[in-house]
């Protein structure tokens, strides 16, 4: 499914997007203060040269660079712009959303998830449900008591351009087909879709031709990212092994959901070769991003957390070694993503939303 619904980061006609005012925009710092005056870095966390908040309200992540580091697409729900749920908005690198709206860029009909920019950095895709239902979906969050994910069958994946007008449809299949991203050489995708009757890995062109599946286990496969140079994928999954764990799996996903409390990364080749688990943590490990390097994985994971939280960001060598804790809150940091140049980090934090369950969007400068 879409890497996670906005709305559980704390357990009409096309629109067109109309450009955000930046002469009324809030000036920006090199590091944003809290209002208490204390700094959004905390002390143990080294690799933050510098931090920004650029969001203030509603749930937002998956915030995702252009290829020329000058934009973001993300997705919110902030009500206060106008949104019933998770929708796609652009950004500039160097803007703040505190009172303003950014620019929105999916149609504002049914639920979107999963943006990500094209390497003409004119276009993006995204999944969306609007095809079936102009209405946002209901969110089913639990089922006999265990805390579960949507599938939605109704997500299909979409190209627009920057002002929202859908250029293409990329994905016909019946089913689940969602958590698109593009690979830093700009010549292929990779998402999550149900087509097999399982939760698998495919790659295709940009023109949504030659599809190829690239996982085959039972479980659900998803968040994948490409390496720098394209030639490797690192992904979140789960792997059932048990009749009962098996049986549950399967019941679940006949019903559209997934139980994401058991995941771990794995890696291969981009053509699914070379496939092997990268972590053995336990407990959540999901959203990994690598680092520009191509020799480290950057991932969030709640595995030293007794009750489900917090959320931190780790870095991990892809040979499994190396584990080193990078963030150090108390709440839930996740979505992390390097820009192209390596300079920078977004990710998306509950830290300084001032005791709500808002989820925001941060940039940090980033040294190694």
């Amino acid at each position: 499914m879409y890497r996670i619904p906005l709305f559980l980061l704390l357990i009409t006609v096309l629109f067109s997007c109309k450009q955000v005012d930046k002469k009324n925009a809030p000036p920006i710092a090199s590091e944003t203060m809290k209002t208490d005056s204390i700094p959004l870095v905390y002390p143990e966390e080294k690799h933050f040269k510098s931090l920004r908040q650029v969001t203030f309200g509603g749930d937002n992540a998956e915030a995702y660079w252009s290829f020329d580091d000058r934009m973001l697409v993300f997705q919110s729900n902030y009500d206060q712009w106008g949104v019933g749920c998770d929708q796609i908005f652009t950004m500039e690198r160097t803007e703040v959303f505190d009172s303003l709206r950014p620019p929105m860029v999916s149609t504002g009909m049914g639920r979107t998830t999963c943006s990500y920019f094209m390497p003409d950095n004119k276009h993006i895709l995204y999944a969306s449900t609007h095809l079936v239902d102009v209405e946002c979906p209901e969110v089913p969050l639990r089922k006999n008591g265990k805390y579960v994910w949507p599938v939605y069958d109704s997500f299909d994946i979409f190209v627009a351009d920057l002002e929202g007008t859908i250029v293409k449809q990329l994905t016909h299949e019946p089913g689940y087909d969602a958590e698109a991203t593009v690979s830093p050489k700009g010549d292929k995708i990779v998402f999550t879709s149900d087509r097999s009757g399982d939760l698998e890995l495919y790659t295709m062109d940009l023109d949504g031709s030659n599809v190829k599946q690239i996982t085959d286990a039972l479980g659900y496969d998803g968040g994948a990212f490409f390496s720098p140079d394209g030639t490797q994928l690192i992904f979140r999954a789960s792997r059932p092994k048990t009749e009962d764990e098996i049986k549950e799996y399967k019941a679940l996903l006949a019903q559209g959901l997934v139980q994401p409390t058991e995941m771990e990364l794995f890696i291969c080749n981009a053509d699914g070769s070379d496939l092997r688990q990268l972590t053995f943590l336990g407990n959540a490990n999901w959203c990994p991003f690598f680092h520009p390097s191509g020799e480290k994985i950057l991932f969030s994971s709640n595995f030293e957390a007794e009750r489900g939280f917090p959320f931190n960001l780790y870095l991990i060598g892809t040979d499994g070694k190396n584990l080193e804790r990078v963030t150090h809150g108390e709440t839930f940091d996740a979505f992390p993503v390097f820009s192209n140049n390596g300079k920078y980090l977004a990710f998306s934090s509950n830290r300084n939303n001032g005791g709500t369950r808002d989820t925001n969007l941060f940039i940090a400068e980033w040294k190694d």
